[in-house]
């Protein structure tokens, strides 16, 4: 790959370049971070042995300090070697949904977009708003943002479900609490290597005026584009872009990466045998737990991992959820892996 980079012609096609220097580049932080725990871990044990022949209690703690640190990130790169399906090295869409409940639920949906939002940002990841219906008072009803970044579907398919808050309301004057939910849909972008086949009389495609902030922001046209499929029931719907033309490709882009989910989702449960693990987000399929009173916990009701740091979830610490769901994922996956995360 470092030889191909190098050719005169190598930019010629850019799409191409691109996506060589991407897997370029993912192999050579593979490489790079096996060589430098390899050199720890010799390093360490040098240190050690040395320490031990003089005596030397400090050098001794610092060896064992050096060995802890390359420890964890043993374990993280284990977990980032399981992200080895068939589009988990692809940016991903996340769409977000409230549930019943009005307001509250509205609420809720926008906090999860924020929370999600701030998660990648962390990681470098670049985060694109493309669909956002808001709520009647405040929050949104839904929405849908593309998070760039290597592994991102990896990462994010594990925060599939139906996500739970428990608190008091600040929308409720009798300052009662209430549980609302809201729902996380997440797909990965295709490039167009992969060929997924959409008759267009199955779909039905509709324009509106997108929403905004108002004044000169407000579209006088009807540019945003919804797509619904008919056979599946799967709608997408694109407002980012002030063209009506732009929004219908990211559109159908969009679709398409819908349908190739799906396909992959399928996949996974005939392997599995699984007849559950596709089905339409539904209100009973809750994953994540939220509690903020009458005491203050953040539970995955799959893996069991639980934290008291609700402030720090919300404002994106996800690892630890999306690694312990990760591993359990795998067969043989390491509970390990995730104790030497933590």
């Amino acid at each position: 790959m470092n030889a191909l980079s190098e050719r005169p012609d190598f930019w010629n096609d850019p799409e191409k370049a691109q996506k060589l220097m991407r897997e370029r580049n993912k192999l050579d932080a593979g490489v790079n971070a096996i060589l430098s725990l390899e050199r720890d871990l010799r390093d360490s044990l040098e240190l050690a042995e040395m320490a031990e022949a003089e005596g030397d209690e400090s050098l001794v703690n610092e060896a064992h300090e050096t060995l802890k640190q390359a420890q964890a990130r043993a374990a993280k790169a284990e977990l980032e070697a399981l992200l080895s399906g068939e589009a988990d090295g692809n940016d991903a869409y996340v769409e977000f949904n409230s549930g019943a409940g009005g307001t509250e639920s509205q609420d809720w949906a926008e906090m999860l977009l924020r929370m999600y939002s701030r998660w990648a940002q962390a990681r470098g990841y670049k985060v694109e708003l493309l669909e956002e219906q808001a709520g009647d008072t405040a929050g949104i009803k839904s929405a849908t943002i593309l998070v760039q970044g290597e592994n991102a579907y990896g990462w994010l398919k594990t925060e599939a479900g139906v996500h739970r808050l428990v608190r008091i309301s600040p929308y409720d004057s009798n300052a009662r609490r209430h549980t609302s939910f809201a729902s996380v849909w997440v797909y990965p972008k295709i490039d167009e290597s992969i060929d997924i086949e959409i008759n267009e009389k199955d779909v039905r495609v509709d324009t509106y005026r997108s929403s905004g902030a108002g004044g000169q922001h407000v579209n006088k046209t009807d540019s945003a584009v919804r797509l619904t499929h008919i056979p599946t029931g799967i709608v997408v719907a694109c407002q980012s872009e002030r063209s009506q033309h732009k929004n219908r490709a990211a559109a159908w882009d969009m679709l398409r990466a819908r349908l190739y989910e799906a396909e992959l989702q399928k996949r996974e449960a005939e392997a599995q045998k699984l007849e559950d693990s596709k089905t339409e987000i539904g209100w009973g399929r809750q994953i994540r737990s939220y509690v903020l009173q009458p005491y203050q916990m953040v539970k995955d009701l799959r893996t069991g991992v639980e934290t008291s740091d609700t402030q720090g979830v919300l404002d994106g610490d996800l690892d630890q959820f999306m690694a312990a769901s990760l591993a359990a994922r795998v067969s043989g996956a390491g509970e390990k892996a995730v104790e030497d995360i933590d």
